[in-house]
């Protein structure tokens, strides 16, 4: 973005968010150049006509439109009303603090969106559907919604409203160009974004594989194997044995504590829930929930206790408590797994449990009723190699440098992403506001 010169003049725009722009361009309301909200569907429209629903949630401004729902018209929400179609922007009016903000493309164009978007199409003649896609995308724009919102906790914009906020409108030949770049350098920094996840994608699926190996064949490649009787597992070193889960135990699985709303307490243990697991089963830190201590002393964690998730879109995810975090207690669909340290230690469990042939079992062992479910019998049934507890030491922190190493190409390759992602953003908007003249690069 460095080689590219200001514009030669400047005028004062009246419009805090803008600033200055060239003096050339016009400051207009959005609604003399874009129409909002032109198509609805019929109040006719057919109970069993399928439709491709877009709701807030699957909208981002940096990622696009994400995934749709497909259902019949009956079955959907009664916001299910707006369409649009290529070359449309659907701008959210609620939550406005989510940037749910797009271009709608030929992918998305015959589907139904939520009344909680504002869908803007550029007015013949006045601007070019392309420039005002990059204008929506604007983030100085994304934050003067954001700041003419009401509300606090459910922020929204009225869609008249919105229109009405001014916005910098440049010549026809000047928008033009100003699409055209930004397709194209966008498009380049979103393929080097790209790479870089797939990059973070197959780090991930390297960690996996390095930890499935240790834990099931061993660190020593020249040992001898033998057949371990168990098809997820296949050959496993040859003075190693196969237990099921239940006979590592120091106790039977435990269910946790059900929650109750008249046992919250505001200094008592932490209440682990399975929504306090994220996708990885780290432990989130927001959202803390802490029961009396009378009520969580028979589920107390202690070091090295593991939990298992056992319902819901979290089934399998598994956390390994530290006395570190604190004094805390699990919740009613988290079973409490407290191993005896003669046979395994909980570090050794914590690898085990990430491992591909784990997810294997849990996906064969779920059963699928209205929710996911493996209850403490079947994790109880889980096969699981064990060495000696030398090597699983051994193996412990043989993962643990592999696995700081492949933590480092990570985040090195997510700052890429971040710095890529924030250059992005700031061309655009030093684009659509004129803070840059991409007709002549120095």
């Amino acid at each position: 973005m460095s080689h590219y010169k200001p514009y030669p003049a400047y005028r004062d725009s009246g419009v805090e968010w803008i600033g200055d722009v060239p003096e050339h361009w016009e400051v207009k309301p959005i609604k003399i150049v874009a129409t909002h909200n032109d198509d609805v569907l019929p109040d006719s429209m057919e109970v069993d006509r399928p439709i491709k629903y877009v709701d807030i949630s699957a909208v981002s401004y940096s990622d696009g439109i994400g995934s749709t729902e497909d259902m019949l018209f009956g079955n959907a929400p009664s916001r299910a009303r707006r369409k649009a179609k290529t070359g449309d922007v659907v701008i959210s009016t609620v939550r406005t603090y989510l940037k749910a903000v797009a271009a709608v493309d030929e992918a998305h164009a015959d589907c139904v969106y939520s009344t909680g978007f504002a869908v803007l199409r550029a007015r013949d003649g006045r601007i070019e559907p392309s420039f005002l896609k990059w204008l929506a995308l604007n983030e100085l724009f994304i934050q003067s919604v954001e700041s003419h919102s009401e509300g606090l906790s459910y922020p929204a914009i009225n869609a008249a409203e919105l229109v009405n906020l001014k916005t910098v409108i440049p010549s026809f030949p000047d928008q033009a160009l100003i699409a055209s770049t930004l397709d194209r350098e966008t498009k380049r920094i979103d393929s080097l974004i790209a790479k870089k996840t797939r990059f973070i994608e197959l780090l991930k699926e390297k960690r996996q594989a390095l930890i499935t190996h240790a834990v099931t064949k061993g660190l020593d490649p020249n040992v001898k194997m033998r057949d371990s009787g168990v098809d997820l597992i296949g050959d496993v070193p040859a003075r190693w044995s196969v237990k099921r889960l239940k006979h590592l135990l120091q106790s039977p699985l435990k269910y946790g504590a059900n929650e109750s709303g008249d046992n919250a307490s505001e200094d008592g243990p932490r209440y682990i829930r399975i929504t306090d697991l994220d996708e990885f089963g780290n432990l989130r830190d927001n959202s803390v929930k802490r029961l009396p201590s009378d009520v969580a002393l028979p589920y107390m964690l202690t070091d090295g206790d593991i939990l298992f998730a056992r319902s819901g879109a979290t089934v399998g995810k598994t956390y390994r408590y530290k006395s570190e975090h604190g004094p805390a207690c699990f919740a009613g669909y988290l079973i409490r797994g407290r191993f005896d340290i003669a046979q395994v230690i909980p570090d050794f469990i914590a690898l085990v449990v990430r491992s591909y042939y784990y997810w294997d079992y849990i996906q064969r062992t779920a059963i699928q009723a209205t929710i996911e479910n493996v209850g403490a019998e079947r994790y109880g049934e889980f096969p699981v190699p064990v060495p000696t507890v030398k090597e699983q030491f051994e193996i412990v922190k043989a993962m643990n440098v592999a696995m700081a190493r492949l933590d480092n190409l990570t985040a090195k390759s997510q700052h890429s992403i971040d710095l890529l992602k924030e250059r992005r953003s700031a061309f655009i908007t030093a684009a659509v506001t004129g803070q840059i003249d991409l007709r002549e690069p120095a």
